[in-house]
């Protein structure tokens, strides 16, 4: 199976510049393609996810792949399916960020193998020294303006009478343009690949190559990765998932891959991780058979979170997902149990009461809300359906003290099977 099989089973093709040429090229020996990234951030969201993981595909059958940081493009901002033009950055925060992606970057592409090497490259590096009559006459003089207003992403704006389309926007597609001529040029770069909203600015490059350089390049597209109920992929209630684990907690980075909708979770197996075809064969059949046990999440979830954050915060991570489900609470970190609380109902506690002698389990629970009074909390305890951090517990007198306490704050009480309260001493 050669790279392009690969992709093609995975379902992530969207369309070529030039299909029976490319497939002779890669039939040839390694070739060296590019991916771009605006570095509007200073981290990757689970967005960005899927042209850099491509690259790590190719990688993996023997391609030399690239990763361009848009340093200069990232600083005009790509109106490629945007609806407003975004807000300018400056050039230390633009450095700042990739700086941070770089490190990030690493997880995903081996920088250090001996005979494909990946490359990170900075546009800005390029783009800065040229001036802008040199640009005008070296690139602009190659691409009409009817050719331009005609791309979906230009013509999409400027249909917009509210918003409409700057220059400094319009502009964007010669930018990248010269990208892939300058990485053809100094690097033999034969193949650019992007999202499917990227098509306009990737044949913009290649008409570039074959008019400057008379070179034939490859252009190829993979699919925008869209919900099965139709929402954009990437976001969950609390906003984008960051593949930083100070923006996006390890937990809950687990957490939105495990709420994968179930229409959805063999189409993401594919498109997202490394599993071979049988492998993910053999989760589609379980899943089919038993949704319930939820083998497939479980099978992504894990794959994802190894690949972004490492095993042992993967371990960490199924651990406290488990908590909720009565798991242990040993070696949890405060910082993971800190995600926990925010998924239960929480209330606060005097830390007063808990000193000395303590506070009756009773008591603790009428004050929870988890029984409605002491009669009734005495039953459910002693009927053993109560734990207290996630100890089951069947003397209804027994005191909670201050050792009892998480992290020297927190108690977590549990009635039946779902029935969770957080208790914050203060």
């Amino acid at each position: 199976m050669n790279i392009y099989e690969e992709l093609e089973w995975r379902g992530l093709l969207a369309d070529c510049t030039d299909k029976v040429e490319l497939l002779k090229r890669l039939a040839a020996g390694p070739i060296t393609l590019y991916a771009g990234f605006d570095p509007t951030g200073d981290s990757l969201h689970v967005g960005n996810l899927v042209p850099l993981l491509a690259l790590r595909r190719f990688q993996l059958f023997g391609h030399i792949p690239i990763a361009l940081a848009g340093g200069a493009t990232g600083s005009i901002g790509d109106p490629s399916g945007k609806t407003v033009e975004r807000q300018l950055l400056t050039k230390e925060v633009l450095d700042t960020n990739i700086a941070s992606i770089k490190v990030q970057l690493r997880r995903l592409l081996d920088f250090d193998a001996a005979a494909n090497p990946a490359r990170l490259l900075d546009n800005n590096t390029w783009t800065a020294p040229v001036s802008y009559l040199d640009f005008l006459r070296e690139v602009g003089k190659h691409f009409s303006v009817n050719m331009m207003v005609a791309k979906e992403s230009v013509r999409a704006r400027m249909e917009d009478r509210e918003t409409g389309i700057s220059y400094t926007e319009f502009s964007y597609m010669l930018l990248q343009a010269f990208d892939f001529y300058h990485l053809r040029k100094e690097f033999n770069c034969e193949l650019q690949i992007g999202g499917s909203d990227q098509w306009g600015n990737i044949t913009a490059g290649s008409d570039l190559c074959r008019k400057k350089l008379s070179a034939h390049v490859f252009g190829l597209t993979l699919p925008l990765i869209t919900n099965a109920d139709g929402s954009k992929f990437g976001k969950s209630v609390a906003g984008a998932i960051w593949v930083d684990a100070k923006k996006t907690s390890v937990y809950r980075f687990y957490q939105f891959w495990i709420n994968t909708d179930d229409r959805d979770v063999i189409r993401y197996l594919k498109f997202f991780t490394f599993l071979t075809q049988d492998e993910i064969t053999a989760l589609e059949q379980q899943h089919t058979a038993n949704p319930g046990a939820r083998v497939a999440h479980k099978a992504l979830a894990k794959a994802m979170t190894d690949l972004i954050h490492g095993e042992q915060a993967t371990t960490e991570a199924i651990r406290a997902s488990e908590i909720l489900f009565g798991g242990e609470l040993s070696g949890i970190s405060e910082s993971t149990f800190n995600d926990i609380v925010g998924e239960v109902p929480t209330k606060d506690l005097e830390k007063s009461k808990l000193e000395g002698a303590g506070i009756p389990l009773v008591e603790l629970l009428v004050h929870s809300g988890l029984s409605p009074s002491k009669g009734q909390a005495r039953k459910d305890i002693e009927g053993g359906g109560v734990n207290l951090n996630n100890v089951r517990e069947a003397n209804f007198q027994r005191p909670v003290t201050t050792s009892d306490l998480l992290f020297g704050k927190h108690l977590l009480l549990r009635k039946g099977k779902k029935n969770y309260t957080v208790l914050t001493a203060h």
